[in-house]
């Protein structure tokens, strides 16, 4: 079963599209994520979620926790649970990338994150 859904603007500072997140499998989840160029998401972190990103186009530096590096197409890069991250496209063109989450993506495990 596929679960699409129109794109949507999340308050992290990206946009979504949901690819598959269903209750059905608690496990995992996995989202087009799109960020505008020049634009950076909010440092912020999810409860009990590890995720993954998985880099399909732009150029961007990520933060994961106390590290920063630049990340391009291809790239894959773990976040564990509760860690810090955000991510800043670099480039004058839309960042996309997907974002598998484990277990599955659940808003109410997103926080911010103050430094």
């Amino acid at each position: 079963m596929v679960f699409q859904m129109q794109e949507y603007y999340f308050k992290e500072g990206c946009f979504i599209e949901e690819w598959h997140n269903q209750g059905a499998d608690q496990d995992c989840s996995i989202a087009h994520v799109r960020v505008e160029p020049k634009q950076s998401t909010k440092l912020h972190a999810l409860k009990n979620t590890t995720e993954r990103y998985v880099m399909l186009s732009g150029y961007a530096r990520v933060t994961v926790g106390d590290r920063s590096w630049e990340i391009a197409p291809k790239d894959v890069v773990v976040i564990n649970a509760d860690i810090a991250q955000k991510v800043e496209n670099l480039s004058d063109q839309d960042l996309k990338f997907l974002a598998i989450c484990t277990p599955r993506f659940k808003e109410e495990n997103y926080y911010e994150v103050q430094i």
